[in-house]
């Protein structure tokens, strides 16, 4: 009898704890239907709040590290801050493209109003500074400048959506995140470099054009663009880059263009080298060759190029150096500063196969010149 009672006792718990959690399991699915959106929402917000605190260090290390080297270098006494916090808000209005035609000089004319600006606001916050410094601080500001705008555009979308509780905005801001923090923590490390002065990834174009042009004479082309006359391989090469060693990509467009109506056409080939993004699993300081303009930028220097060995049917080469996004605005790893060497081969290979002895090649270096001198 007291064996029947235990048994009786043992079924009867283990029944109520079954009835209880299926209870609970179905409480729990319930509530999954009616919240389950809002408990993701929520989720979400809770975990861009963290990325955004994130950012916000970010873009204030960055504006702090403007503050220090401007003041370093321009030995300015007064606070910086205020008038660093008008630059870093700075905007460019894109012309109207209702009527295409003429918008590339369009174009092209508020960016040089832009880059005489920024650089003139620049050259009052560090007055001691020289040109080559200028530069430099320049492209650090731009640097803090990125940083900012990242920051406020996602914050901006980030309160949007907690305010209006929408769970799409949301997501699509969370989907993106990771690539937002990646491109914002490269920028970080790009600030320490132009800082520093240091060579960034997007320098290798200039660093072959550099070697190239080693021990002989330079002048300088239209703006901030120097230009050398070397032989290679029998051949007559004209191998220009940025004016270094401060930050500069200068523009290179109007100086392919003048060397080639200098000589009326009589251009062999215009081979170009530049950085590009590589695709994941592809091996950083990877070299590429192929056809056409290999620059970045807005498009206005692609257009200028394109426009003139069009008008004279000049052909137009590539070779780019694959790095990553971030690789490409950080100081210049190893791999892709050994990359310069065997780019410098395939030139070669490429002028030999393609024109005859005592042609003239007009090999471009594009990038960003800091760090890398003459």
């Amino acid at each position: 009898m007291a064996t029947f009672l235990f048994l009786f006792n043992s079924w009867a718990s283990d029944s109520s704890m079954g009835t209880l959690i299926s209870t609970l399991m179905y409480l729990s699915f319930i509530l999954f239907i009616l919240f389950g959106q809002k408990i993701q929402l929520w989720t979400m917000l809770w975990n861009m709040s963290g990325a955004l605190k994130k950012l916000e260090f970010m873009s204030s290390e960055a504006k702090a590290l403007t503050v220090k080297t401007l003041k370093e270098i321009g030995r300015s006494k007064e606070d910086l801050t205020p008038r660093l916090n008008v630059l870093l808000e700075h905007f460019l209005i894109s012309p109207v493209d209702m009527d295409p035609a003429g918008i590339v000089w369009k174009f092209d004319h508020l960016l040089d109003v832009r880059d005489s600006k920024f650089k003139d606001d620049v050259r009052m916050l560090a007055p001691e500074a020289d040109e080559v410094q200028i530069n430099n601080l320049e492209n650090l500001v731009e640097g803090a400048l990125a940083l900012n705008t990242i920051y406020r555009v996602v914050r901006h979308f980030y309160l949007l959506g907690r305010k209006t509780q929408s769970f799409y905005l949301i997501l699509q801001l969370q989907m993106i995140l990771p690539l937002v923090m990646q491109e914002a923590e490269a920028l970080v490390g790009a600030t320490k470099a132009f800082a520093l002065g240091q060579p960034i990834g997007d320098g290798i174009g200039p660093l072959v054009a550099s070697k190239l042009m080693r021990n002989s004479e330079k002048r300088k082309v239209e703006k901030d663009i120097v230009v050398s006359e070397v032989e290679l391989e029998g051949r007559r090469v004209l191998a220009l880059k940025a004016e270094g060693p401060g930050g500069n990509v200068g523009k290179p467009g109007d100086a392919i263009r003048q060397l080639i109506e200098e000589r009326n056409g009589q251009i062999s080939m215009v081979l170009m080298i530049d950085a590009a993004v590589k695709f994941e699993g592809e091996k950083t300081g990877d070299i590429s060759e192929g056809i056409g303009a290999a620059i970045g930028g807005v498009g206005t220097e692609r257009f200028k190029i394109e426009e003139e060995v069009s008008k004279f049917k000049i052909p137009l080469h590539a070779l780019i150096v694959k790095e990553s996004i971030q690789e490409a605005i950080m100081p210049m790893r190893k791999e892709i500063a050994e990359a310069a060497d065997r780019v410098i081969s395939r030139i070669k290979t490429i002028i030999k196969e393609r024109t005859r002895e005592a042609d003239t090649v007009i090999v471009a270096g594009i990038g960003n010149t800091i760090g890398i001198g003459q």
